[in-house]
């Protein structure tokens, strides 16, 4: 069903409290990410300089069923409702001027059934994003805008969401070019290596 990104529900911000990209047998030995629940607010995107919903602290403990390449696929339960995603850490992190200092960055890519939600892609960018700017995430020549808000980007237009999870699937790299509210432009390289494979498992999980 295809949804605008102020119509959609409560978005899942998937955040990493440890290191959890990697080979698999480090990914194994290291401890999952916790689940932290945001939801964007519900208004269209020429309104979103209204303050966001305030994010509930991390409460609930994700499983990693398995490492493949550089993505983690995993399960979680927040307030009882199932969410399965895929998780990967940039490869290369760079920013404008050089040395400013950030959170980590994440991209995911989830599956809420009880939302009917599939393949929804977001980012966690590491710092509070321009308000009214755009982020940019592109893989090869295709080029997808992405909505932002404080420290999340959602793809623009839900429409090509599904097109572009099937552009990453067969891309090698996913770059994601923000600017914070500081003017720091950061671009982000995320290796798709393994992403087929994990979503394969996060679809055999969150049927």
């Amino acid at each position: 069903m295809t949804k605008t990104l102020w119509q959609s529900p409560a978005m899942v911000l998937l955040i990493a409290a440890a290191v959890v990209c990697g080979t698999a047998a480090t990914a194994q030995t290291q401890q999952a990410p916790k689940v932290q629940a945001a939801k964007p607010q519900a208004a269209k995107p020429q309104q979103a300089q209204k303050k966001p919903a305030a994010k509930a602290e991390p409460t609930e403990q994700a499983v990693l069923l398995g490492q493949f390449g550089d993505w983690g696929a995993y399960t979680a339960t927040p307030d009882g409702k199932k969410v399965c995603f895929a998780l990967a850490k940039p490869t290369s992190a760079v920013t404008d001027p050089a040395g400013r200092p950030r959170d980590p960055s994440y991209a995911f890519v989830s599956t809420r059934p009880a939302e009917k939600v599939k393949n929804e892609v977001s980012v966690i960018v590491g710092y509070k994003q321009k308000i009214g700017h755009d982020a940019a995430a592109s893989i090869g020549s295709a080029n997808y805008p992405m909505y932002t808000q404080d420290d999340g980007a959602w793809i623009k237009n839900a429409a090509e969401e599904a097109q572009m999870v099937d552009t990453m699937r067969k891309g090698a790299d996913l770059v994601i070019k923000s600017v914070s509210i500081k003017d720091t432009k950061t671009t982000d390289t995320y290796s798709l290596k393994g992403l087929s494979q994990a979503l394969d498992k996060v679809a055999e999980e969150c049927k």
